[in-house]
């Protein structure tokens, strides 16, 4: 591939949360590097809270408080956020840092699980973005027990 990224923030435009992929431009480029693309951060935000989500041993992602919140914001139609509950991302030119925040499930290796989320993060985002991720820093916040479900439903038996 060669495009190039760039940052869009500075000059005229003040939006900078947002990445820019490059091509050639001019009749000799190929047509898919002509022109640009831009890659908002909330964007690879996404992607990397859908990549940690799908390995295996995460339970959530989120501290305890922005989880809290999470679910009350996930009950409010239109809301949304919950993907990027507990990811933090850095978009540079090229590049791309990841910040997670999990829960795992009681019992699993978090050094395996948390192997396994860098290795699917980074491998989504790289192959979605064209960005190189230079790092995906988790930060284990909580152990899902087995028995924190049954205990945060409510009593069935109660009303009828």
């Amino acid at each position: 591939m060669t495009e190039n990224v760039t940052s869009v923030g500075g000059g005229s435009r003040p939006d900078t949360d947002v990445s820019a992929l490059k091509g050639r431009t001019g009749a000799g480029a190929p047509a898919e590097t002509r022109g640009k693309t831009t890659i908002a951060d909330g964007v690879v935000a996404k992607i990397a809270g859908m990549a940690a989500r799908e390995v295996p041993g995460i339970f959530s992602l989120g501290a305890g408080m922005a989880r809290a919140l999470g679910a009350v914001r996930e009950r409010v139609p239109g809301a949304g956020g919950a993907v990027t509950r507990g990811v933090k991302v850095e978009v540079g030119e090229r590049q791309a840092a990841v910040d997670l925040d999990v829960v795992v499930e009681y019992g699993v290796s978090i050094v395996d699980v948390a192997g396994g989320v860098r290795t699917n993060v980074i491998s989504a985002v790289e192959r979605m973005t064209g960005l190189e991720v230079v790092e995906v820093n988790i930060a284990v916040d909580d152990v899902h027990l087995p028995d924190e479900e049954q205990e945060a439903q409510p009593d069935e038996g109660r009303v009828r």
